[in-house]
């Protein structure tokens, strides 16, 4: 799928492996986004799902993982505005895990000013708290600018989440721009993304699945599938190439699925997103409604597959 075949920002909700970054538009394109912004959002979704999943959903009876998730973004818990700000959040995540497992606030500003751009360390994260992918990895703040990284937090600041994907829960996302410490490994690399899809967390015994998106910032971006036992499993979800050989199995696997189950333990279905570099555990974000309802997966089964193990409701 390429950008010309999707809405503008439409990556954005599906984990892109590139930050947000601003995008002009022709006038057609905006002519083509107003008109489906008028949609109701059922026809909305319906037709989103068409074309990216080569079906149109059952929103009565869902029985697919994807349309189960459309179901959430129609429907969705309240409880979901405060869990899915990456803000609010933290304070959940420092209750259930400790404060430890929570990536360190640089800063938190009513404004980006040059003055918190001056008191930021070398090194850092800028982020928005209100959706996907909207986060700026700085490495070495003298190969940047104050005036670079404030046009950047300004346009994210200017997106309305929801007219998206239509996930509900983001209409009530105060926005806001954050500053967090930059996560390295020993060797100054940025670690991996696990992305546990966890099914069932009131049970106490959840069934896991391991998504681990591998050189996220880079230029050979990898989406492989594992269970809890570490087995490469033969699933391709969204866009990603899965690698050709499978990773080494993470020393602290054990501690990275105990922090999944204590924080999927209040849901049927949610996706824990953790970092695990040298040991450690760090709490990234949980996600409700991944790829908003319309991921692809191949092979296509794995979405009535996974759909069997998400209950038609959602509340707590």
């Amino acid at each position: 799928m390429s950008e010309d075949d999707v809405p503008d920002d439409w990556l954005l909700s599906h984990d892109a492996a590139k930050p947000a970054q601003p995008r002009r538009q022709s006038s057609v394109r905006r002519l083509k986004e107003a008109a489906k912004s008028m949609l109701p959002a059922p026809l909305f979704l319906s037709l989103l799902h068409h074309k990216e999943i080569g079906r149109y959903p059952n929103l009565r009876r869902p029985t697919t993982f994807n349309e189960k998730i459309l179901q959430k973004n129609l429907r969705p818990d309240p409880w979901f505005v405060e869990l899915t700000d990456k803000l609010t959040v933290r304070e959940y995540v420092a209750k259930k895990l400790g404060e430890k497992h929570v990536i360190p606030l640089l800063s938190v500003p009513d404004a980006f000013t040059q003055e918190v751009f001056d008191a930021l360390p070398n090194a850092f994260v800028m982020k928005a708290n209100h959706g996907s992918s909207y986060v700026e990895v700085v490495k070495n703040k003298s190969a940047t600018s104050f005036e670079q990284l404030r046009d950047l937090a300004n346009y994210w600041l200017s997106l309305d989440f929801y007219k998206i994907a239509r996930e509900r829960h983001y209409r009530k996302i105060k926005p806001r721009i954050f500053f967090e410490q930059l996560l390295l490994d020993s060797s100054g690399n940025i670690p991996a993304d696990y992305k546990l899809h966890c099914f069932g967390g009131r049970s106490g015994r959840p069934i896991i699945y391991i998504l681990v998106i591998s050189d996220r910032f880079g230029g050979n971006t990898r989406g492989d599938v594992y269970d809890v036992d570490w087995n490469h499993l033969d699933i391709a979800i969204g866009y990603y190439k899965r690698s050709p050989v499978p990773a080494p199995r993470p020393e602290n696997l054990d501690a990275i699925l105990q922090a999944a189950t204590k924080l999927c333990e209040d849901f049927d279905y949610v996706r824990v997103d953790l970092y695990a570099p040298d040991n450690h555990v760090y709490f990234g974000e949980l996600t409700f409604t991944p790829g908003a309802g319309v991921l692809p997966f191949t092979p296509d089964s794995t979405d009535y597959e996974w759909g069997r193990l998400v209950p038609d409701t959602f509340c707590r």
